[in-house]
């Protein structure tokens, strides 16, 4: 969900002007275009920028800061950013959701491939490991995302492996 985040940070934020980010900083309040808080700043790394709204934690790219009176701006409220970020995380979750079918192959999170979706049974996703019916895991639903590359777990295949092996002792 990370890159559905991210889209939007660059849909929601593009017309913001290059604006000096001077107090762009860790623990910064950051304030909407009518002078309200919107959030905290809890991490800055690089060029971006996560803003806690206190429902979402929120990437923004650094250029979507400008400086107000009380500190960094951004052109949206924390209402608009909240409804922004639900409306993202929806569709992804859509998205993952129609995905989920049997049959349907599934890469781990570094890439490997992991197996084909037995079954999927509510929030447990019993997939076939390599391709074999006798090697099994199951994972929940929100273990996985849909991305343009396919189906993806959020997991490493050395995550996934450690889990079955303690499962095992």
């Amino acid at each position: 969900m990370k890159i559905a985040k991210l889209a939007l940070a660059a849909i929601a934020l593009s017309a913001t002007p290059a604006l000096a980010q001077s107090g762009v900083s860790v623990g910064a309040t950051v304030y909407g275009p009518q002078g309200n808080p919107v959030g905290e700043i809890v991490t800055v790394d690089g060029g971006q920028v996560i803003v806690d709204t206190g429902k979402h934690k929120v990437p923004l790219q650094l250029e979507a800061y400008g400086q107000g009176e009380k500190g960094p701006t951004i052109t949206v409220t924390r209402a608009q950013l909240d409804a922004m970020m639900d409306e993202q995380l929806a569709a992804a979750a859509a998205k993952r959701d129609a995905a989920l079918v049997a049959g349907a192959p599934v890469k781990t999170a570094d890439g490997a491939d992991l197996g084909t979706i037995a079954t999927v049974d509510g929030d447990n996703i019993v997939i076939n490991r390599d391709g074999n019916a006798s090697n099994k895991v199951t994972l929940l639903r929100e273990h996985f995302d849909a991305l343009d590359t396919g189906l993806t777990a959020r997991l490493t295949a050395a995550q996934i492996d450690a889990a079955v092996s303690a499962q095992g002792k």
